[in-house]
């Protein structure tokens, strides 16, 4: 039986005096990731080497042992080494070409420290952290059942912007039995204006979560650009604006879910376009610096694109499908799937962003631009899928 990874994430209640510990627990695992990047990057430019896991192990041994950094034992020393672990993979990806450079932390960021096995304990339903006594609260929202019988590899601990904590469970499971067959196949494209036209005619509103709340998010903008730096003042207004962000990711989040998942329940192949999202968002503040140009526009349309999230429903689509045993057929970008006739397969020369239906000169059929899209993915997607 093949092995996959799955994730429980809910809400954490930390005493006063946990949530100062793990503050601790936070702030070392940032130093150590602030300086062994640092170390990583001047001696990769200066000496042309780079860095191996053992290397910073050694080296984060060797900074507990000075005065300056001997408080980094007081901290569970399992958080610090996944640190150095993830480190490691993020060089590893950015040298392999499949994601950008390791960033700096920033405190104001969200803020999480991993724990492996040896580093917790769960038993009875109650957690607890390596260099705490009291169990960690934590409301479980799915079966009791579900929680007595929890093996996790690793808890991750985490705390937002906006001051709540979330603990989640990493858990290694058997791959489920695929999902009983529908024989419906469904063509997808994705867009700004609609999040999503299906090749089946139907529509999915774009709901503009980010929209929805910009007057809101603008008004705490300001008033935290009138508080003064360091200020307790500055740091509740900091607050507003995190939860109202908060507010948008979560609802993002709900939306995406419940699209994925209706989708993956309903057709046993999905076919979707190879957006590079990007380059769509590169382009549009590319074009903001041109004369001639609105840039208001453009600005507005590179917020949509990201509002819309169209990275994150691929994601969610690849790894539900793999778990229902379903395909998703995913089409060439440059595949011309709006100027294309799915009546004929006649191809217009030019078609713009603005025309939203157009008739096919050869055949006279009558097109809504984004249907017909769709309808000519599905059978590039088919074509792709195999029999």
């Amino acid at each position: 039986m093949i092995s996959m990874r799955t994730a429980y994430k809910v809400r954490a209640y930390p005493t006063p005096e946990q949530a100062a510990q793990l503050g601790r627990t936070f702030g070392c695992v940032r130093l150590v990731w602030n300086k062994t990047l640092d170390a990583r990057h001047r001696r990769y430019h200066t000496e042309g080497r780079i860095t191996s896991y053992k290397e910073t192990d050694a080296q984060l041994a060797a900074w507990k042992r000075t005065d300056d950094l001997a408080f980094l034992s007081e901290v569970s020393s399992v958080p610090l080494q996944q640190t150095l672990r993830h480190q490691h993979t993020a060089y590893a990806s950015f040298f392999a070409g499949r994601a950008k450079y390791p960033r700096f932390k920033s405190r104001n960021g969200g803020q999480s420290a991993h724990y492996t096995r040896s580093a917790f304990k769960l038993r009875d339903g109650k957690l607890t952290l390596a260099k705490q006594t009291a169990p960690l609260e934590f409301v479980w929202s799915w079966e009791a059942d579900l929680l007595e019988s929890l093996t996790p590899t690793m808890v991750v601990v985490a705390r937002e912007p906006d001051g709540r904590w979330y603990v989640t469970f990493v858990v290694d499971t058997d791959e489920p039995e695929p999902a009983p067959r529908t024989g419906e196949t469904i063509g997808v494209d994705l867009g700004v204006k609609d999040f999503a036209t299906l090749s089946t005619g139907e529509t999915i509103a774009n709901p503009r979560h980010l929209d929805r709340k910009a007057r809101n998010l603008a008004r705490y903008q300001r008033q935290m650009a009138r508080k003064q730096r360091g200020s307790a003042n500055r740091r509740k207004a900091k607050k507003k604006v995190a939860r109202a962000h908060r507010k948008v990711r979560h609802a993002r989040q709900d939306f995406l879910h419940r699209t994925t998942t209706n989708l993956v329940h309903r057709a046993d192949t999905i076919a979707i376009e190879d957006l590079n999202v990007s380059d769509m968002t590169n382009s549009a503040r590319g074009t903001e610096q041109q004369p001639g140009r609105n840039v208001k526009a453009k600005a507005g349309l590179n917020r949509a694109v990201l509002d819309a999230a169209l990275g994150e429903f691929r994601r969610q689509l690849e790894y539900k499908t793999s778990r229902a045993g379903t395909t998703l057929a995913v089409v060439d970008r440059w595949y011309p799937s709006s100027k294309t006739c799915s009546a004929c397969g006649y191809l217009l020369e030019k078609l713009s962003l603005s025309t939203r239906a157009w008739t096919c000169p050869d055949c006279g059929t009558r097109h809504d631009r984004d249907h017909n899209a769709a309808k000519n993915i599905l059978a590039a997607g088919r074509a792709v899928a195999g029999p």
